[in-house]
């Protein structure tokens, strides 16, 4: 019996969507845009953690958010209660963002007057984890809740992020959770990767984060027009 011919297509494909990744950077790049494109579960706090994090920055930077969901309009609308100025994407049943949808989306919000530009992916571990939507950085945001599990059984989404934040400690009495054995999970994965504890709600590890931030946006300064 002969063999079953198999198609690797995945090259051919994420190759083009590459190609408009690095056309979405020189975009940000003439304008001084500094994207962070934020990657969760459903539930994990990516909203919260924003809204924490923009509260921090917004005398320092010009903030926008794009907010990618398959329906709805729920997190643009408490970025806007917020005082956030925020678009909502939907991306037709897709999963994730990739770099067209990205292009897209910077072109009708107009972000070139942006220092400092979030991408609220669509919730999920898998998808996202496999489009280059052209950012700058990847920050993956982790809940207690989920365990320490998951980058066992989601790889690829703690290899592609240059930080993991650990949201919801104030929940540790409720979901045991073990830091070592995720960092050492994290960094045997991807040994690079910042990792920082944290907590919407009450603050904790936020100045961490914060600092890390602007860490980022600084170095990136002389290419994507960022603060000094």
């Amino acid at each position: 019996m002969s063999e079953v011919k198999v198609i690797n297509v995945n090259v051919g494909v994420f190759e083009e969507n590459n190609k408009i990744a690095d056309q979405v950077r020189a975009k940000n790049a003439s304008t001084g845009t500094f994207l962070v494109n934020v990657m969760a579960s459903p539930g994990a706090g990516k909203t919260s953690v924003l809204l924490r994090t923009i509260a921090a920055l917004k005398d320092t930077f010009r903030i926008g958010v794009m907010e990618a969901d398959i329906d709805a309009t729920v997190d643009a609308e408490k970025m806007k209660q917020a005082g956030v100025r925020s678009i909502q994407v939907h991306t037709g049943g897709e999963c994730a963002m990739d770099a067209a949808m990205t292009m897209q989306a910077i072109d009708e919000f107009d972000a070139g007057d942006l220092d400092l530009l979030f991408l609220e992916n669509v919730g999920n571990l898998v998808c996202p984890a496999e489009q280059d939507t052209g950012s700058n950085i990847n920050v993956e945001i982790l809940s207690v809740p989920e365990g320490d599990d998951k980058p066992l059984k989601y790889p690829l989404m703690f290899q592609v992020c240059q930080c993991i934040l650990v949201n919801k400690t104030d929940t540790r009495k409720y979901f045991p959770f073990d830091d070592a054995a995720f960092e050492q999970r994290i960094h045997d994965l991807n040994p690079d990767a910042k990792i920082i504890f944290l907590s919407a709600k009450t603050g904790e590890g936020f100045e961490e984060w914060i600092s890390w931030l602007r860490q980022q946006i600084v170095a990136a300064g002389k290419e994507v027009g960022g603060q000094e």
